[in-house]
């Protein structure tokens, strides 16, 4: 079967979304793991290959990396989310906000 082929080439997709959902998931486990023993570079390596991880996974399954970045400020301006916890105890939802913005400028 030659990678040409277009079984070969929806087997290799659905086995690299395997891989991925199995990634991720184990980066959830490395991630608390390194929580628990307050490793600075575990932890930002955990947050880093989930949120990478989460994009591949975006794309392999059909979107793009900049309709989930629109979605994620989408559901940032959402009324469900302006009024959580996290926003109304910390400001995290405004925060995250306007990191996109200023990112986008750049």
């Amino acid at each position: 079967m030659s990678s040409s082929n277009p079984d070969f080439n929806i087997t290799k997709n659905v086995r690299i979304i395997e891989w991925l959902k199995s990634e991720i998931i184990t980066g959830i486990g490395t991630l608390f793991k390194s929580m628990i023993k307050n490793n600075e570079e575990a932890i930002l390596e955990s947050l880093a290959w989930l949120i990478t991880g989460c994009y591949f996974l975006g794309k392999r399954i059909g979107y793009p990396y900049a309709k989930i970045d629109a979605k994620i400020e989408q559901y940032l301006s959402s009324s469900s989310l302006q009024n959580h916890e996290i926003e109304e105890w910390y400001g995290d939802v405004s925060n995250l906000q306007h990191y996109f913005k200023e990112r986008n400028r750049n």
